[in-house]
């Protein structure tokens, strides 16, 4: 057995099925870059048959990417396959990842089929993938609940027709980790081929074990894990990639395996990038990657720490690069400076135009707040890339009056469609006031399901980075925006979210279920 343990990242695919978590192409790209530098070894960058926008950001990914396999998500269908293919043709290395449920529920209530009809099926699409490629994964869906006999028989026929990677998915988080271990451990046991091909799990976070049961089945003989940045992911969210990379580099005494590949420094630009990118703040107390992690307040724990580093930290913040190659820009920075730190953070500017925009919004900020840091700038990008969308909303100008003892006001000038208008609006608050404003411009018709506010980086001149999660129809969608005033932030967070709910491509799965 190899005591390399395959990291498979699928922020872009599985992270981006949280609600309001979409993507651009140019997003996913970016981020796609971060996990390349990372030295993750696979990124599925996408569902190719979801949509022609879909398809476009796996191909991209696919021609962007040289040192990381590609992989492509399909259902166990032809037209998924044949679309999957197509999207990793120019891929230096690409897979193709298939599935179908296995469970009694799944294949009754969601499928329709009999069980001989699930393993020909699952057969016929490997063999399928086959013929665009070399490198083919296949996942049991709701394997975490199927019968084990049934699992047995499916993998031993997958491996039969060229599955190089076994995936065993806890769809629905349903397992506990040693029922899961237990799970990993006998299929490799009772599958006569099992030594032919990689055991691979890829755990969901229902019950808050999704790291747990993957470490588990690590213990008994899983070689890949499939993990997302932050544990992004649809429900709960996914095994956070930085927790089963870190856990498996601190307890190498427990763990017969190595990650030893896999460059930890870029973690923390991994995280904020996503989280930035997607708006999902990071919990002040998230492992790893927490603003809290390597926080000590207690006055027992600060002097443990002042005499020696161990008593109360058992890994350094620098090898998840949270403290190290860090450069502090500032009004009087240069452009080369400024692109400079951008390339190293995996920013590439397509022109001198977008160049140009970028500076000048670092030139502005600049003169805000006396120093900026990485995440100012990881900010400051996105906003730039979300403005440069094609909108039908822009903020124009804001201005709000909140006194003690007074309703609060806002004023707000809006572009819609070419042309200025202005409204007047009160409310609870000068954000709730600015808010109320928009809406009296635009009548969206739309809910607002989630108002959050996170400071960037620290200091009472920290821009406020405030993520706004609005619902229509069904649709979800989530609008950033940042800025050293919150209302302004709040503002243009608020009029990103409305583009996107205008937006007149709407992006979309047939996916019939989550691996």
């Amino acid at each position: 057995m190899s005591n390399k343990l395959i990291i498979f990242d699928t922020t872009l695919r599985d992270g981006e099925q949280s609600p309001g978590a979409s993507m651009t192409l140019d997003e996913k790209v970016r981020i796609a870059k971060a996990l390349e530098r990372m030295r993750v070894d696979v990124i599925e960058a996408g569902f190719p048959i979801a949509s022609p926008g879909d398809f476009d950001a796996v191909k991209a990914v696919a021609e962007a990417i040289k040192d990381s396999t590609v992989c492509g998500l399909a259902r166990a269908l032809d037209k998924d396959i044949e679309r999957a293919g197509e999207a990793l043709r120019n891929a230096n290395s690409g897979r193709i990842h298939t599935f179908i449920a296995t469970s009694p529920i799944h294949m009754k209530m969601k499928l329709r089929m009999e069980p001989d009809q699930v393993v020909e099926q699952a057969v016929r699409a490997v063999k399928k993938a086959r013929q665009y490629t070399d490198n083919v994964e296949f996942s049991p869906e709701d394997a975490g609940r199927s019968e084990l006999d049934f699992l047995c028989r499916v993998l031993e026929a997958v491996i039969d027709a060229g599955a190089g990677t076994v995936n065993i998915p806890d769809t629905v988080g349903y397992n506990v980790p040693d029922q899961f271990g237990s799970l990993i451990h006998s299929l490799r046991e009772r599958v006569p081929n099992s030594d032919k091909a990689v055991f691979s799990v890829h755990c969901h976070n229902d019950l808050g074990l999704a790291t747990a049961n993957s470490l588990s089945a690590v213990l008994n003989g899983a070689r890949q894990v499939e993990c997302t940045i932050n544990g992004l992911g649809e429900r709960a969210g996914n095994a956070a990639l930085e927790e089963v990379v870190m856990t498996v580099k601190t307890r190498k005494d427990i763990f017969p395996c190595t990650v030893s590949h896999i460059d930890t420094t870029q973690i923390m630009n991994c995280s904020r990038l996503v989280s930035g990118i997607t708006g999902f703040a990071v919990q002040p107390n998230k492992a790893i990657v927490g603003a809290n992690a390597f926080a000590h307040e207690s006055g027992i724990h600060q002097d443990g720490v002042l005499k020696s580093r161990e008593t109360y930290e058992i890994m350094r913040a620098e090898d998840i690069g949270l403290t190290t190659n860090r450069m502090v820009l500032g009004k009087h920075s240069g452009r080369n400076a400024f692109r400079t730190r951008l390339g190293e953070l995996g920013v590439e500017f397509k022109s001198e135009a977008e160049l140009n925009d970028a500076f000048a919004r670092f030139k502005e900020l600049a003169d805000k707040k006396h120093e900026i840091f990485d995440e100012d700038l990881q900010a400051l990008v996105t906003e730039t890339n979300l403005e440069m969308e094609n909108e039908r909303v822009q903020l124009v100008a804001l201005r709000v009056c909140s006194e003690t003892g007074e309703k609060p006001e806002a004023t707000v000038t809006v572009g819609f469609d070419g042309a200025e208008l202005e409204s007047v609006s009160q409310g609870g608050g000068p954000v709730d006031a600015a808010f109320k404003a928009i809406e009296k411009v635009i009548n969206s018709g739309t809910n607002l399901q989630l108002y959050s506010v996170n400071n960037i980086t620290s200091g009472t001149d920290s821009q406020g980075e405030v993520t706004v999660r609005l619902e229509k129809g069904g649709r979800i969608v989530n609008g950033q925006g940042s800025d050293t005033d919150i209302v302004i932030a709040s503002a243009k967070a608020y009029v990103n979210a409305l583009n996107k709910v205008l937006a007149s491509k709407q992006r979309a799965h047939p996916q019939t279920g989550d691996v």
